[in-house]
This record gives C-alpha cells, structure tokens and sequence, in this order.
C-alpha cells in the first residue's frame, strides 16, 4: 500500500504557519499528521513490504520535505497492484483522526470523505483507493492524458463518496490553537498507552534523562505531564497538565507551564505559558506571558515579551487575515506567529495578531504584521527586512544549536521572501 499525502488549493490560508513547512508537520496537541501516517505505515506493512509515504506539496518545500520528513514526492505514473490512502495534509492531527483514517483503511473498497463548506461537501479530505480500481483507471488514462495522477484518482474518490465517516481539517491558523485544547488530553493518554515512559509520580511520565529539579509544584488533576528524553525542568517550576515537553527542551527555573501547552524539541521555555503550541527549536526562556497562542520554529522572544488573549470585554475575538476579517468563536485567544520571527524586550502583542515569518518586533504589535518586516510602528521605523539579513541571521542561529546550515534551508528563506512579497505591497505596516 502507498500512502500519498497532498496539499490542496486552501493550504495557503494556513500561512504563514505553512510557509516554512508542509502542512502535515503543523504541530497540535503535540502531535504532526505525519507522526500519525507513519504508524499508520508501520501497521499496514506486509511482510518485508514496507508501506511507503509520499507528499505531494507546493514545489519549494520539496528540499525540505526529503531533508527533514524524508519523504519523496510522488511518480508521475499511477501505482500498479497497490492500494493508495489519499490523506489531506491539513487534517487535523489529532487522536480521532488517526483512529477515523484506520477505519477507512479497513474498508474493502474504494471509499472517500469529503469535508463540508457552508454544509456543501466539497473538499477531498482522504480515501481509500483499491488496486483493481488504479487498474480500471489506468486502463483508461489515454482518455485522462491532460490529468495529474492525484487528479485522476481524486475523481475516482469523489465518485465513491462515505458518509461513514468525519474528519476534520484545518481552514485558518487559529484552529490550530482551538484543536490543539480540543485533542491535547486525548494525545497524553495515547502517548502514555503506547510509549515506553516511567511513572516519575502521579500523572507524571518521563523517558530516560529527565530532570525536574527541586521545589516544584506539579498538577496533574487535569491531565497528564509528559517528557519526552533529556527535558530539564528547573526548580521553583509550576507544572499543570495536559503538558507534553519534546526531547532536550529545558524549562527555565521559575516559569509557569500550564493548561494544556505542548513543546517541541530543543525549546526553552520560561515565564507564564499556557495553553499554546511551540515548535522545535523556538526559545522564550524569560519572564513574560504567552496564552493561547501558536508559534513557529526558530523564533526568539526577547525578556518581558507578552501576548493578550482575551478582550477587556471579554468577548470572543476577531480575526483578520489578509483584507477578510472573521469571527473566530473563541473567547481566549492570543497570537499566531510564523518561523524566524523574533521579538524585542518588552513587546507587547495584541489579541489575535497574526504575525508573518522573518519579521521583527519592537514595542506595541496592535496589527497583523506582515513577513520580512522590522515593525517598530510605535516609533514610526517600519521598515523592510531584506532575506540576506535573515540567512547571516539563520547562521548565527543554528550555530548556537550546533545546527548545520544547509543549502535547502538558505534557499527556503529566499524562497518564503519571494512568496510574501503580495503580504508586503498590500499592508499598510510598512514604509518604504
């Protein structure tokens, strides 16, 4: 069997979180849609047939997507005599999800489930396509000659539509963050069935070279705390589950790490965070309040940075994206903010502000900022941040992290300037 994971026409409205990655390595709930496929591959080998996974993505992150996932992209030509699972990568990753793409596995013919806009079913959101089906439709290709494999099989899914099962998939950044509180204790517990953890104490796992140091306060009454290898946990260091930290994050002495917050790899982390999801390698080790909020890799909060995630009214929030405002449902919510972007002492981020990748804050954000940005608008020096200054940036980070830079990850920042310069002509932040 082969698994060909895509990226539709609507992943663009996930930027800038997808700028700087495919869409199924978006972290939720402290899992990745890929993490999901892989186990997926694993039980559905045969034999010494290993199930392979493919990505079919926006053509600028294919160095990425084979350096980082390792995962290549698809044949031009349709697979002979195996099945194929057709997987949307901006479904939401979460526990459900990866029990609904089992079911459909399981089924003995060619199935399909489509998502819902505006109660039309429209969006192919994963199938399951027989080998004697591909058969069929190769047989028939000449008549398809102008047509993709993917488009070719995504009508033979829509042609055979389930209405056994549902899934969802993300439309717009901020359902990351609302996902990630809906899915977070489902994801702890599986991670705590399925993995080979220690019991540190009550509601507490960890994996070998864990440390929490002394005068902590743990809570584990409304999920479970676990730590991946190598986390360090400061002393004085509240702790309130769900919580899932990713292997050699250090949690700085003093912070306060509660309701709901997942870490990935090699993060550092302190103050007051809650209820968020950082990626690998983002640092926000000094005081400061983040809540509700998702950030990219590579970002650095400067000391006293802070986010508000809930109105004076208390109201739920709007969100802007773009020239399209909408109502996000939610109560509390604080930023979206893409890779590399960085913040000075003292920010302070308004609510719900989307933040573009590669930018710099300074002072007061009461706007979306756009990408490759110094936004200093409190002291009116709104100005351009050239792609140059971001890889001699990128150097200097990764060195830190005894990260090798390589070529692919140069070219990515070119690459993610050239496609958010349309944020930059249409936005009013900057002045050049």
């Amino acid at each position: 069997m082969q698994i060909l994971c895509f990226e539709d026409s609507r992943v663009e409205q996930l930027c800038p979180i997808v700028h700087a990655r495919p869409a199924y390595a978006i972290t939720c709930a402290s899992f990745r849609l890929l993490d999901w496929l892989k186990t997926l591959a694993s039980e559905s080998a045969t034999g010494a047939k290993a199930c392979q996974i493919q990505g079919l993505i926006r053509e600028y992150l294919l160095p990425i997507q084979e350096a980082d996932h390792g995962l290549q992209a698809p044949a031009k030509e349709l697979p002979e005599g195996e099945d194929v699972l057709l997987v949307n990568a901006r479904l939401v990753p979460s526990v459900q999800t990866y029990e609904t793409l089992k079911q459909v596995l399981s089924a003995s013919e060619t199935a399909s489930v489509l998502g819902k806009d505006n109660g039309v079913e429209t969006e192919l959101l994963a199938a399951f396509i027989t080998a004697a089906d591909i058969s069929k439709l190769n047989g028939s290709a000449a008549s398809d000659a102008t047509q993709t494999p993917l488009a070719r099989l995504e009508q033979l899914a829509r042609d055979n539509v389930s209405s056994r099962f549902t899934l969802k998939a993300f439309q717009w950044p901020h359902e990351v963050v609302s996902s990630h509180m809906d899915a977070m204790n489902d994801s702890v517990n599986y991670r705590i069935e399925h993995g080979d953890y220690t019991q540190r104490e009550d509601g507490v796992f960890v994996r070998p070279g864990v440390s929490i140091g002394e005068y902590g306060s743990i809570h584990t009454s409304g999920g479970a705390i676990v730590l991946e290898e190598d986390v360090r946990v400061g002393p004085f260091c509240f702790l309130e589950g769900p919580l899932h930290a990713g292997h050699s994050t250090r949690v700085i002495e003093h912070s306060a790490i509660k309701d709901g917050v997942s870490l990935g790899h090699t993060v550092k982390i302190g103050g007051e965070v809650e209820a968020s999801v950082i990626e690998a390698y983002t640092n926000k080790q000094h005081h400061g309040f983040l809540g509700h909020s998702y950030l990219g890799s590579w970002i650095n909060l400067g000391a006293g940075t802070c986010n508000s995630d809930l109105k004076n009214t208390y109201g739920k929030i709007n969100i802007e994206y773009g020239d399209r405002k909408m109502a996000t449902g939610m109560q509390f919510l604080g930023c979206v903010m893409g890779d590399y972007s960085k913040s000075a002492i003292n920010t302070g981020i308004f609510t719900g502000k989307v933040i573009g990748v590669c930018s710099m804050l300074y002072g007061f954000v009461t706007s979306n900022v756009p990408s490759y940005v110094n936004y200093a608008r409190l002291f009116g020096q709104t100005s351009l941040l050239p792609p140059d200054v971001m890889i001699n940036t990128q150097a200097r980070m990764f060195a830190r992290r005894k990260v090798e830079q390589r070529q692919c990850d140069m070219d990515l920042i070119q690459a993610m300037y050239d496609r958010t310069e349309s944020e930059r002509e249409t936005s009013d932040q900057l002045a050049l």
